[in-house]
């Protein structure tokens, strides 16, 4: 009976560690990935980023700006460029114009600095500032 008992605790330690020691699967959602990107005037910037398909955020949240000028502040808006002709457009929420965004860190959570919503996976993007271009922007996506 003792025999028995260890045989069914081994076997219960045994397939607890292929649980534990099983790798994740790959296409599962991760969290949200940052891109460092610059700003062009009033157009993407001359750096761009690709929407990550395992990030499970959907929108483009600007997370952190460093305006060059010396105003230290501009206003942006998200750009997307088509698949079907390559060509960029801005996003339906454009320049949120009606607050200054200043340098520094922004939160990933608050809906004002969504510059773009519902941005399908593997989507080329970049952003634009209002007043000047060169800007240093992250965006969360």
């Amino acid at each position: 009976m003792n025999r028995a008992i260890v045989s069914g605790a081994l076997a219960l330690v045994s397939a607890a560690a292929c649980l534990v020691l099983a790798p994740a699967a790959s296409a599962a959602p991760q969290a949200c990935v940052t891109s460092t990107l610059n700003t062009g005037y009033e157009a993407q910037g001359t750096i761009t980023a690709v929407k990550s398909s395992t990030s499970s955020c959907s929108d483009l949240n600007l997370t952190y700006t460093d305006d060059k000028s010396a105003d230290n502040y501009d206003y942006y808006a998200g750009r997307l460029r088509r698949s079907s002709d390559g060509s960029w457009f801005t996003c339906s929420r454009g320049y949120r114009t009606d607050v200054k965004v200043y340098d520094g860190n922004h939160s990933v959570s608050d809906p004002f600095f969504f510059l773009c919503t519902d941005v399908a996976d593997g989507t080329r993007f970049g952003v634009a500032s209002w007043l000047d271009a060169g800007d240093t922007v992250k965006i969360t996506h």
